[in-house]
């Protein structure tokens, strides 16, 4: 199906989805920590990659 993703892309989804609420609650409870964003923002554009590369592979 065009558009559809496989389900390691859900679960990339649904694991930076899931960093991103953990890395918000860690830095209004203790304060920011810019390796954490920066892993998130590395983990998005891994996640954005596999939606990419994944999402338009099936006929």
């Amino acid at each position: 199906m065009p558009g559809s993703t496989d389900g390691a892309t859900r679960t990339m989804g649904a694991l930076t989805v899931g960093a991103l609420v953990v890395v918000t609650a860690y830095t209004v409870a203790l304060g920011g920590n810019g390796w954490l964003w920066f892993g998130w923002v590395v983990l998005g554009l891994i996640t954005l990659g596999m939606v990419l590369t994944h999402g338009g592979a099936r006929p």
